[in-house]
């Protein structure tokens, strides 16, 4: 199991379409993939789990991958954090 934080930087936070690019991603690793925001963690293959999260531009959020693609999930979903979801 291995873990990575990252800053949320597009204006719209994980809302709506960003968020259901974020899903999209995470289901395309066999991991087992959490985000977890405030002691809460929830699904990352979930759309209604991750947007009950309510993450928001600028907020810290730690994407937890246990698996055999885990290295492969976490560089993925971060790196699409990074690139702002291309808004």
């Amino acid at each position: 199991m291995k873990s990575r934080e990252v800053v949320i930087t597009n204006a719209s936070g994980l809302h709506a379409r960003p968020a259901t690019f974020f899903i999209q991603k995470a289901n395309c690793y066999r991991s087992t993939i959490l985000v977890e925001k405030d002691d809460r963690k929830v699904n990352a293959k979930s759309l209604l789990g991750v947007l009950s999260l309510g993450i928001a531009k600028g907020m810290t959020i730690n994407i937890i991958a246990d698996g055999q693609d885990e290295d492969a999930a976490l560089d993925g979903l971060v790196s699409l954090i990074n690139s702002g979801f291309n808004e």
